[in-house]
Order: structure tokens, then C-alpha cells, then sequence
């Protein structure tokens, strides 16, 4: 089992059910390691959205997430809300894409969220991702399915602001939701924050991880 030493991470998995659900759930965390490893290696996986304009949204935001790294995105076309009905295909779209990367460190949604598509691939990464450090984040939303996260990710005021920031410029096609504000992401981050014993924070859910040098 690979350990999860922040400095000296070399490749970073990022895996999305939909477009938007890396950033909301691990953007800043993402921007923070990005700019300490210049050249980090960051292979992203996003099941739905392909073909559509939140396509080209995701593409941007993601290069906007990860400043100064050896960045490869792959959007599919799964139909939003049906991975349960296509379990088979998304189970070797993890596969294939597991063929192209070795990580350091995978970011997945985790499996006690409520939304079907988060739930059923977070349940399919340690199927595929056998061997390596995995956390889960979490994605706010309308759905009451918040739970404490066991481990919390330290973060900068600026990193904040540049996640709130760059969810608005890049993706337009979200900003009418309700949840969808800057209040919300700091709000949580906040609360994140406190619990960490710092001003700011966002938690994951290990599914299995050792820590150390």
C-alpha cells in the first residue's frame, strides 16, 4: 500500500462522476499541491459531460486548478444520474484509464454520498485503485448527505478565494443553482477549518492510506 507523503506526491488521480464535482469537492486542495510540485503529473478522469458544453467547462477549470502541471483530461459521455445502470461500462472506463497512470495519491468522491453517480464510483476506485493512497471528497449540495470527514486538508485564505473564484469563471451553466455562492464554499470550508484547528479546510474520507516517510 502506497503511503501519502504530501511533498513528495509525483502523479495525481482526480475522478468526477460529472463536470465540476473535482473542483467543488477538492479545489483548493488541488490548487495547493499544484503549486508546491511545479510539474506534478495530474491525470483526470470525468465520466459525463462529453460532447456537451460543460465539456469545455471542465477542460478550462481544470487547467485553472492545476497551475504549472503535466495536466491530461479525459471527459466521457455516460448519461448524468445513470451509473448504476451503466456499471459495466464505468467499471472498464476506470480500468482503461488505470492503465495510463501510476498516482501517488487518488481524489474520488466517497461513498456514503447520496447522489447514485458519486456513490457507485467511489464504491468502483478501490476496486481498480487497489494499492494506492485514496481520499474522498466531499460535494456540497441540495442533498442533506454531509458527513464529518475523518481527515482534514489545511488551506490558505488564498487558496479559498481562488477556488471560490474560479468555480464563477468556469462554470457559468452552475451559477443559478441555490447552493451554488460564495457563502457556501466558505461557509463549509470554514466550518473544515475549525475542526482542523485552522482557518480554513476541506475533508476527505480515506478509503485506505498510510501516512509517513
Amino acid at each position: 500500500m502506497q503511503r501519502l507523503v504530501p511533498e513528495r506526491l509525483d502523479e495525481l488521480v482526480l475522478l468526477g462522476a460529472h463536470c465540476d464535482d473535482i473542483p467543488i469537492g477538492a479545489g483548493a486542495t488541488v490548487l495547493t499541491i499544484c503549486r508546491a510540485r511545479p510539474g506534478l503529473r495530474v491525470r483526470a478522469l470525468v465520466l459525463s459531460g462529453g460532447g456537451t458544453p460543460r465539456e469545455a467547462e471542465e477542460r478550462a477549470a481544470l487547467a485553472a486548478f492545476c497551475p504549472g502541471a503535466d495536466l491530461e483530461v479525459t471527459v466521457l459521455d455516460m448519461p448524468d444520474g445513470r451509473l448504476p445502470h451503466h456499471w459495466n461500462w464505468a467499471k472498464e472506463a476506470l480500468e482503461t484509464f488505470r492503465r495510463t497512470t501510476e498516482p501517488d495519491l487518488v481524489l474520488a468522491g466517497h461513498r456514503a454520498d447520496d447522489h447514485q453517480d458519486h456513490r457507485e464510483l467511489a464504491k468502483l476506485v478501490p476496486t481498480v485503485f487497489r494499492d494506492h493512497a485514496t481520499l474522498g471528497y466531499e460535494i456540497l449540495k441540495a442533498e442533506p448527505d454531509l458527513a464529518q470527514p475523518p481527515l482534514l486538508w489545511p488551506l490558505s485564505p488564498e487558496a479559498v478565494d481562488d477556488k471560490i473564484r474560479l468555480l464563477h469563471e468556469h462554470y457559468p451553466s452552475q451559477t443559478a443553482r441555490t447552493w451554488f455562492d460564495d457563502e457556501a464554499f466558505r461557509g463549509l470550508a470554514r466550518i473544515r477549518g475549525v475542526q482542523a484547528g485552522t482557518r480554513y479546510a476541506e475533508g476527505f474520507h480515506p478509503t485506505r492510506l498510510l501516512v509517513g516517510t
